[in-house]
């Protein structure tokens, strides 16, 4: 068995997947890992161009969009590893990056899900990721550290990142899937909702990183991004909450957050965006069902 599953999900940007491709390859013990790229429904199948760049890829085909989560559970039914490790095409990894992600889970048993320190690849100085504190379920808010740790200590975090993210296997399989309804954003969060029922701890670690291009494949400040950002909110909240607590955040977020960003949108010119966080909150109001879905559980081996 591979010691490490990676799994990654293209659509629609071959040369930034093989750049990743590339970089798994360079930084990775190519005997102890296994390399799975789903491709999401993209518009042109670059299967050939993708093999010849990563010997021994398991290439996995889509003829549609199944989302972040729908893509990586793909991946996750063909993964073989003791560890899998979820990383965004648009990353690019440093050297032994796995080795000190593995080193922390085997010390630690209690870890559920692990990050490392997440850098900007247009400012390899500047921090996307950090840990984040933990939520306040009524906003729907939390914070990121912006700043470098100092020190080398792994510690307890609110939530892991998408962009990379590792668990064990044995977890995975009492936990479950990630839930597909989200389709893009907050499933990692739901994800980690899971976990921590399960009695496991998120983790993070500046002891390695990755540079982060962000938001590559939808834009980083697109209709669908927004579309997704503001129904996923309302969506996880309504999912990983009491009754009560949705009912609380609805008003805050239906009266206050939404005209608030609205206002937002309009100030800055962006007035076409304006549309997408209505049809957002529309779409939760509608669909009350979707907050109660259970999700999809592995089959146990």
């Amino acid at each position: 068995m591979n010691i490490v599953s990676i799994i990654s999900v293209n659509y629609n940007q071959p040369q930034v997947t093989v750049e990743f491709l590339q970089s798994v390859l360079q930084t990775t013990s190519h005997r102890q890992t296994e390399m799975i790229l789903v491709d999401n429904g993209s518009n042109e199948n670059h299967e050939a161009t993708f093999r010849s760049t990563y010997p021994g890829l398991i290439f996995i085909r889509s003829e549609k969009n199944l989302g972040f989560a729908g893509g990586n559970n793909l991946g996750i039914r063909q993964a073989s590893g003791k560890y899998l490790l979820f990383l965004n095409n648009d990353t690019e990894l440093v050297p032994n990056m796995v080795e000190i992600l593995i080193e922390e889970f085997e010390r630690n048993p209690v870890i559920g899900l692990i990050s490392p320190l997440i850098m900007y690849y247009d400012d390899k100085e500047k921090v996307q990721y950090a840990g984040y504190s933990k939520m306040n379920y009524l906003t729907a808010r939390n914070s990121g550290g912006s700043k470098k740790p100092l020190l080398d200590s792994s510690q307890e975090t609110g939530f892991v990142h998408g962009a990379a993210m590792m668990c064990r296997m044995k977890d995975l399989k009492k936990v479950g899937y990630m839930e597909e309804n989200y389709f893009l954003y907050y499933e990692e969060l739901d994800w980690c909702e899971k976990f921590r029922n399960a009695g496991k701890k998120m983790w993070f670690t500046p002891k390695t990183k990755i540079f982060h291009k962000e938001s590559i494949s939808v834009g980083k400040e697109s209709s669908i991004k927004t579309y997704f950002m503001h129904r996923n909110r309302m969506l996880f909240i309504r999912k990983n909450t009491s009754l009560i607590n949705s009912f609380v955040f609805s008003l805050y977020y239906v009266f206050f957050a939404t005209p608030k960003t609205i206002i937002g949108h309009y100030k800055n010119g962006r007035q076409d965006l304006i549309p997408w966080v209505l049809k957002a909150i529309a779409w939760n109001l509608t669909n009350s069902k979707e907050s109660k879905k259970l999700g999809y559980k592995i089959q146990q081996s």
